[in-house]
């Protein structure tokens, strides 16, 4: 299982657009710092034929040790959660189904 970094996300920008390297990496280190500032912020981040990000509030509960069985109380907090547009998910399926990997970022 490979991933995806932003040094070939800048590459990928830089190879598909024509900008410089050092202005395609400025460019995704944008776009990912405002997805991330207005999930910090609480909004939700939709990226059309994609998906949507969200942030879930999780309230406190118990959990367990799984060594020694002990309870543990889990604190409240929040967690991103993702979930994949239509059109991401017909494009796995399809890959999944013929053999090929669809979605290559290199």
């Amino acid at each position: 299982m490979a991933t995806v970094t932003r040094a070939q996300l800048s590459e990928a920008v830089y190879q598909e657009v024509g900008l410089s390297r050092d202005e395609s990496a400025k460019l995704v280190a944008s776009v990912l710092d405002k997805i991330s500032d207005r999930l910090s912020a609480g909004d939700s981040v939709k990226i059309s034929s994609f998906g949507s990000f969200a942030v879930r509030e999780k309230a406190r509960r118990i959990g367990r040790n799984p060594k020694t069985g002990e309870e543990v109380p889990i604190l409240p907090r929040r967690v991103v959660v993702f979930r994949p547009s239509h059109v991401l998910k017909s494009e796995i399926n399809e890959g999944h189904r013929d053999g090929v990997q669809t979605l290559d970022v290199s």
